[in-house]
């Protein structure tokens, strides 16, 4: 067997061919419609605020939703969802169950299973991406119409086991106007091509400030450099989304379910309708 390069559209040796000798599955009383990764190339651009965002406009518009927290050094998204510390991930005879949010949407995480929240994960990847992948295959996810999954930021062996051992239906790139992050989007597309997973389109966090007395928009880091990004690979902005100090304040209360996500609205209708 010839040394895999991961690109599985140039692959010759043809042992992997479709990853069907790495994609792993559901336990069997779990079944999910549409599983969608949302990616960024680096930390800080609010990967997990939109994925939980997404995740928000999924329930609220009577989807049985769930969200796979794969950011096992930086998890965020309990606290997001207002999990209490009390609340914890229990097993049972047919796998691991996850918690149900006030919201009713139904999330796996870390932090789920530590004693205390603020404890360190220090692992070395194989075993980051061990337990990422059994929160896919050992958790009792039951029947969901759309799973989200959070990832890490970056192109390392989490978003690898990932692209390669689950059924992806499509990721959505979260990133902000600055041209750094610009510069390392275009490696996490790049990485989704090489693994035949399709590019849905990009999400602009951060884009403007807004003031919420007149409405007036700044464009503190600058407008239309996502754009050109989005054009240069042929795909599509979803979504761009301003700074609200109060969307900051509900967030960090765990309060998503009350944060407006209707400007997500255009980004679900194309997540729901990629075949």
């Amino acid at each position: 067997m010839s040394e895999c390069t991961h690109n599985c559209s140039t692959c010759k040796d043809g042992s992997c061919k479709d990853r069907k000798k790495l994609t792993v599955d559901f336990n069997k009383d779990s079944k999910v419609d549409k599983i969608i990764a949302v990616v960024s190339g680096k930390g800080g651009v609010g990967k997990s605020l939109v994925c939980s965002m997404l995740a928000i406009n999924a329930n609220n518009k009577g989807l049985k939703t769930a969200v796979l927290d794969a950011d096992i050094t930086g998890p965020s998204i309990p606290k997001i969802f207002g999990v209490t510390p009390n609340q914890r991930a229990i097993g049972s005879e047919q796998g691991l169950i996850p918690v149900t949010t006030k919201s009713g949407v139904d999330v796996m995480s870390i932090n789920l299973l530590l004693e205390e929240e603020t404890k360190p994960v220090v692992w070395r990847g194989p075993v980051i991406s061990a337990v990422v992948q059994q929160f896919y295959t050992d958790v009792l996810w039951k029947e969901k119409d759309i799973m989200f999954i959070d990832m890490p930021p970056g192109t390392g062996d989490v978003p690898l086991t990932v692209f390669q051992s689950f059924k992806i239906d499509g990721i959505i790139v979260v990133t902000t106007p600055q041209d750094l992050n610009n510069m390392i989007v275009e490696k996490s597309i790049a990485m989704a091509n090489m693994l035949n997973i399709p590019v849905l389109g990009i999400v602009e966090n951060m884009a403007y400030y807004e003031c919420e007395e007149c409405g007036k928009k700044e464009y503190i880091f600058g407008k239309g450099k996502v754009l050109d990004v989005a054009n240069k690979y042929g795909v599509p902005v979803l979504a761009s989304l301003p700074i609200k100090p109060s969307t900051a304040r509900l967030v960090d209360e765990g309060n998503i379910d009350k944060v407006d996500v209707s400007n997500l609205d255009d980004a679900l209708k194309v997540i729901m309708e990629n075949k």
